[in-house]
C-alpha cells in the first residue's frame, strides 16, 4: 500500500512540475522580466498571479493569488519547487501569495507612519537614517514583488563586502554623526546579522553587541559568524559576559524551557547597555512586533525591529547574510535547547509552540517550520 501510495505521489509531482515547466520555460528564454495572469485552471485547478525572472541573478518569483495555490506549487515537503528550480535551470525559486504581499505592504504603511512622526519631530541629524529607512520602505511598498537587495542595494552591498566606504553614495551622503550611533544586538544568526548589514547600509553608525551566556547557548560557530561579519563591515563589536547558570540548571533540571528566560535576559542586559551609553539608537532582528510596533520608545532611545519594518522573509535574510559569508547550521535553537529535548521530551512542545507562532505571523513558510519541528523532534 505505502508503495502504490508513493509511486502515485511521485506521478503527481512529476505531472505538476513538467506542466508548469511548460508554463514558465518560454518566459525565461524569451528574457521576459515579467508577466502576468498565467491560467492553468483546466490542468492544474488554479492560476499564477505573477511571474517575474531576475536574468542577472536567474532568481524566479511566482506569485499566486492565495496560500492553496502556493501550497500546491511547494509540494509536500518542497519536491515539487526543488524538481521544478532543477528542471527550469534557475539560481532559486520564491513562491509567494498575492494576499501575504497585501499584508506585508500594510505592515509597512504602517511602519512608514509611524517613521513620518518621529521624523518630523526630531532634529535633523538625528532623523537622517529614518529618512534612509523610508526611503527603503517605500520601494519595498512600490514594488515588493520585484524588490532584491542585490539589485537594488547591490553596488553598495559590494563596498560593504570590499570594506569601503560609501562616501559617493547618497544613502549615506552627510549621514556620519554620533546622533546616528546604534547598538545592533548580534547573534551572529541570520536575522541579527541581516539587521547589521541594512543598518549599515542605511547610514547608522553601528556598534554590533553580543551577549555572551557560554558556549552553551553562544557556540563557537555563531561567534565566529559574529567576529568575521563585524570585521567585514568595519563595524566595532563588544561581547558582554552574562550570567545565566540558574536559567541553565532550570532547563536541564525540566522546570523551565529557557528560551523565555533567555531571551528576555539578553534584551534586558542589551536595553540597560543601550540607556548607559546613550546611544539614540537599539536595533534587534525581531520578526514580531511588525508595523507601528516596529520602532518603539525606551527609555529616551528608540527601539528598531528592522526585520519586522520591513516585513522582511526568513529567506530573504538569509539570503542577505549568506553574501558576507555567515553559516547556518539549520537546526533549531541553541546547544542547550537540543540538550533539553533529549532529557525532556516534554519541553518539544514548547519549541513547536514557538515556531507556530512565527509561521502564523507569515515570518515562516509552512515548509520551513515543517522542516524545524521535524528537528525538534
Amino acid at each position: 500500500m505505502n508503495s502504490f501510495l508513493e509511486k502515485k505521489m511521485k506521478l503527481e509531482v512529476e505531472y505538476m512540475v513538467e506542466t508548469l515547466k511548460m508554463a514558465l520555460k518560454p518566459i525565461i528564454e524569451q528574457g521576459l522580466t515579467e508577466y502576468s495572469h498565467i491560467d492553468l485552471t483546466e490542468k492544474l485547478g488554479f492560476s499564477i498571479e505573477k511571474v517575474i525572472y531576475h536574468e542577472k541573478t536567474r532568481d524566479l518569483t511566482i506569485i499566486t493569488p492565495d496560500r492553496p495555490e502556493k501550497s500546491s506549487i511547494i509540494g509536500k515537503g518542497g519536491w515539487v519547487v526543488g524538481r521544478l528550480r532543477e528542471e527550469l535551470n534557475v539560481s532559486s525559486i520564491h513562491v509567494d501569495t498575492y494576499s501575504d504581499i497585501i499584508i506585508r505592504i500594510y505592515r509597512m504603511d504602517l511602519a512608514m507612519k509611524r517613521l513620518e512622526k518621529i521624523v518630523q519631530s526630531t532634529e535633523t541629524i538625528i532623523s537622517l537614517p529614518l529618512k534612509n529607512l523610508q526611503d527603503l520602505l517605500r520601494l519595498r511598498m512600490d514594488s515588493l514583488e520585484q524588490f532584491n537587495f542585490f539589485l537594488d542595494y547591490g553596488s553598495d552591498l559590494e563596498l560593504l563586502k570590499s570594506n569601503k566606504i560609501l562616501e559617493h553614495n547618497q544613502i549615506r551622503k552627510d549621514n556620519i554623526s554620533d546622533d546616528n550611533k546604534a547598538i545592533v544586538a548580534l547573534s551572529g544568526g541570520v536575522d541579527s546579522s541581516f539587521s547589521l548589514i541594512v543598518a549599515k547600509l542605511m547610514g547608522f553608525e553601528p556598534l554590533a553587541v553580543t551577549v555572551d551566556p557560554g558556549n552553551i547557548i553562544l557556540p563557537s560557530y555563531l561567534k565566529n559568524n559574529v567576529e568575521n561579519l563585524s570585521k567585514s563591515l568595519n563595524v566595532p563589536h563588544k561581547y558582554i559576559k552574562v550570567d545565566m547558570s540558574s536559567i541553565v540548571k532550570d532547563s536541564i533540571e525540566g522546570r523551565i524551557h529557557p528560551c523565555g528566560k533567555c531571551s528576555k535576559t539578553i534584551e534586558n542586559t542589551l536595553l540597560k547597555y543601550t540607556k548607559k551609553s546613550e546611544i539614540p539608537f537599539i536595533i534587534f532582528g525581531d520578526f514580531l512586533a511588525t508595523g507601528s510596533q516596529s520602532i518603539t520608545s525606551v527609555d529616551g532611545f528608540w527601539r528598531i525591529n528592522l526585520p519586522a519594518m520591513l516585513s522582511a522573509t526568513k529567506g530573504e535574510t538569509k539570503s542577505l547574510s549568506s553574501y558576507f559569508d555567515i553559516k547556518s547550521r539549520g537546526g533549531y535553537g541553541c546547544p542547550l535547547i537540543n540538550e533539553i529535548h533529549k532529557m525532556h521530551p516534554h519541553m518539544r512542545r514548547y519549541s513547536i509552540q514557538r515556531i507556530l507562532r512565527e509561521t502564523r505571523a507569515g515570518v515562516l513558510e509552512p515548509g520551513q517550520a515543517l522542516s524545524l519541528i521535524t528537528r525538534t523532534l
